[in-house]
């Protein structure tokens, strides 16, 4: 195990003492969290911050990286682009040099032909006759004269042609030479691009590779930083309430002259209840299990193992089917908020019983499940534990029940 991951773990095991398997957590052992374990998970909760601030300074220098490489492969894309077009007017340029030298090779060659036909028909026209044959003849000799003249025109005319075309045809040539160079040259820098552009897009994606593994990370820590707030939160939490719950009882024992019923203090809870009869019924099989079963109370505690006042009913109503954010772990003055009010006289079974050490709602320091039959589960303290008992038991009993 690495080292920074055992630390974490040595912080995680003191602060969370135990989880059922719902996943939300009960403090058997230490219902009431100790300065300690808060701090523990403080301590936790500040490393779990530190991984994941230091995760998320990556992850901005990964993307920044990957953002970077974006832009380069986006000019790569141009470049590939431009070098296809530009391919693309060298072969047509390239086409239309061939073709033009196609054309004067063509048209060379019927100039040779013409010339061969022309030779021919001057060797034909003039082959046999001699000098002592133009002489004999009876044109004389001025015919010829005039034979060679012609002949030589002739030569002449053609001879100029020939040259002519032979240099169009060597023209072409060159012509041909030079664009097929440059379409061989422009063929290798697309080729050189496209693989500029293929490296660009291979190494955007593998840092996307990169900045996707740091966000998962980034993700895993953050929800292990939510997680470890959450513990501290509620370690903290639990505390407050167990301490309040504490401080109130102690208060409520030193405090004489308290009647049976108050008859004033009264605050308006809800409109409306959010169970079923099934479900308060549920709840009182639950709070009956615990009181026979024999367990302690304990501050803070909300079962398995103990309980104390609002725990069980916390407990015993989660039991029933509620849960967050329609039920909540709250503390007894709260929970006479938090349910609709009903006369004392018109209590049925699973509402709830609330007493306080002056009438006031800020000051009620405990409450208990209704059993029927003027009886109640309740978790009353550290030395009675949990009992089954009449609900005059206590002193300052609201005038109102609450049911959930």
């Amino acid at each position: 195990m690495k080292p920074r991951i055992r630390e974490i773990t040595v912080f995680m095991l003191l602060a969370i003492l135990q989880f059922t398997s719902s996943g939300e957590g009960i403090y058997a052992k230490t219902p009431k969290p100790t300065l300690a374990q808060i701090e523990a998970a403080k301590k936790a909760e500040a490393l779990k911050r530190s991984n994941a601030n230091a995760a998320n300074g990556k992850l901005l220098e990964a993307k920044k990286t990957l953002d970077q490489l974006g832009a380069i492969v986006e000019e790569t894309q141009r470049e590939y682009i431009k070098a296809k077009t530009e391919l693309a007017k060298t072969a047509k340029r390239a086409e239309l040099v061939a073709k033009y030298a196609n054309d004067a090779s063509a048209v060379v060659t019927a100039t040779h032909r013409e010339i061969g036909k022309l030779a021919v028909n001057a060797f034909i026209d003039g082959g046999g006759f001699t000098d002592f044959e133009a002489v004999l003849s009876s044109n004389g000799p001025q015919d010829l004269v005039d034979r060679l003249s012609t002949l030589e025109s002739l030569g002449k005319g053609n001879s100029q042609a020939l040259l002519r075309f032979k240099s169009a045809e060597i023209a072409a040539r060159a012509a041909q030479q030079v664009a097929d160079a440059a379409k061989r040259d422009q063929e290798v820098a697309t080729i050189q691009v496209a693989l500029t552009k293929k490296v660009a897009e291979a190494a955007r994606a593998q840092q996307q590779d990169e900045v996707d593994k740091l966000q998962a990370v980034q993700d895993q820590l953050l929800k292990e930083l939510e997680s470890a707030k959450k513990v501290r939160v509620t370690l903290e939490q639990r505390r407050q309430l167990a301490l309040l719950e504490e401080a109130r009882a102690k208060k409520a024992s030193t405090t004489t002259g308290q009647s049976k019923i108050w008859k004033s203090g009264e605050v308006a809870g809800r409109s409306t209840s959010r169970t079923s009869e099934s479900q308060r019924l549920k709840a009182v099989e639950f709070a009956k299990k615990q009181v026979l079963a024999g367990k302690p109370y304990v501050w803070g505690a909300e079962g398995p193992n103990s309980f104390d006042c609002s725990g069980l009913v916390y407990a015993a109503y989660r039991y029933a089917g509620l849960g967050w954010p329609n039920w909540d772990r709250l503390n007894a003055s709260l929970y006479y908020s938090y349910t609709k009010h009903v006369a004392i006289s018109d209590l049925q079974p699973g509402d709830l019983l609330f007493y306080s050490y002056d009438g006031k709602v800020n000051s009620i320091h405990h409450m208990s499940i209704y059993a029927g039959n003027g009886m109640m589960w309740e978790a009353r303290s550290t030395r009675s534990g949990l009992r089954y008992s009449n609900i005059y038991s206590v002193d300052g009993m609201m005038p109102f029940g609450g049911r959930v």
